[in-house]
């Protein structure tokens, strides 16, 4: 039996059933299972559309047929597709760019698909095993607060329509639209720039302490790097909302390397980017992380998609981190007032 499909069986044991009732489909993101899909167009034609699009100006799209099997009737959708991203868009730096995935409405009724209409395809890079550790990461942020992106994990095999080859069988990670977070928390897109602490304190400070837990220092809020600013429209707030995981030092990516500036030789090694806070706000934050240290230990403990190897070093970096939190004098030293860590680079400065 094909290895991917070997381990999504194991996955669908190992994984709570979500409960549906016969002739309806479960909402994309309802789900934890992942999908079985195939993608086909002009593979050729598509990887080779990695030039950065000038500012204002539309990217290409490419036509493209969505097959989805598991249904009474294989799901057939015409989809075009957009090549997107920075560093991994890059030929020289990934083997396939990141995508996004256009769907027609009016076809999506009654599919895992209904009242979608863009999603992000967090493609793989390089080796198959960094998405799988990239899903988890937007997991554990959907487990401590809900102004996060949603993300469902996939099995996608890649068809050429020019040659009738197969482009292999990948994984990747379907990604909510920016538009669906916002309108989701009952916020919209922000226009504006800003730093970090002229967002909301409560919910930046989530962020800052999430980012430092997992290892990640490649975002900026000035800079709008990897992090979404919405407008809360009722309580005129500005929120973070942060994206792309794969420098994080949780997800040990080969091709991670921290910027010079930061005087640490590796994304494992922890460096706090946020700003510094209150110890009264800050163990509001902490008691949420505290609250779902089980549930986040969950999401590796076991699982079937994990190596052994990489889940025993995971769970002694939470630790790490829980251990830090849990210790008021050192937590404060690093994420209080006076804290010294938030090194200010050119382009991902606070």
């Amino acid at each position: 039996m094909n290895r991917f499909y070997t381990l999504l069986l194991t996955w669908l044991i190992w994984q709570p059933a979500v409960a549906q009732t016969p002739g309806t489909s479960v909402p994309l993101f309802a789900d934890t299972a992942p999908l079985s899909l195939t993608l086909t167009t002009q593979l050729q034609i598509l990887n080779r559309d990695r030039v950065k699009i000038p500012f204002g100006e539309k990217p290409e799209k490419h036509p493209a047929v969505l097959t989805m099997a598991g249904m009474s009737a294989p799901l057939r959708l015409p989809v075009s597709l957009t090549v997107r991203g920075n560093y991994r868009r890059e030929a020289g730096n990934c083997i396939f760019p990141p995508l996004v995935l256009d769907l027609p409405k009016k076809r999506m009724d009654n599919t895992v698909f209904a009242n979608q209409n863009k999603l992000k395809l967090v493609t793989h890079c390089q080796a198959d095993n960094y998405i799988v550790r990239e899903y988890l990461v937007y997991k554990v942020f959907n487990e401590l607060t809900d102004l996060s992106f949603r993300a469902r994990l996939a099995q996608i095999t890649y068809s050429d329509t020019a040659n009738r080859k197969q482009g292999g069988t990948h994984w990747a990670i379907l990604l909510e639209d920016n538009e669906d977070v916002a309108k989701r928390n009952g916020a919209r897109l922000a226009k504006q720039r800003t730093k970090a602490q002229y967002t909301d304190s409560l919910t930046m400070a989530m962020v800052g302490v999430f980012e430092y837990m997992i290892g990640n220092t490649d975002w900026s809020v000035s800079y709008q790097h990897n992090v979404n600013l919405l407008a809360d429209t009722t309580k005129k707030r500005l929120l973070v909302v942060p994206y792309d995981f794969d420098y994080a030092g949780i997800v040990g990516t080969s091709y991670a390397i921290p910027d010079k500036h930061l005087n640490i030789e590796s994304v494992r090694t922890r460096l706090y980017r946020g700003p510094s806070y209150s110890a009264k706000l800050l163990s509001r934050v902490f008691d949420r992380f505290n609250e779902k240290k089980k549930a986040i230990y969950a999401l590796y403990e076991g699982n079937p998609l994990l190596e052994k190897s990489y889940i025993q070093a995971t769970i002694q970096y939470l630790d790490e981190f829980y251990t830090l939190i849990n210790n008021p004098k050192r937590s404060l030293r690093i994420f209080g007032p006076g804290s010294t860590d938030n090194v200010v680079i050119r382009g991902l400065n606070d």
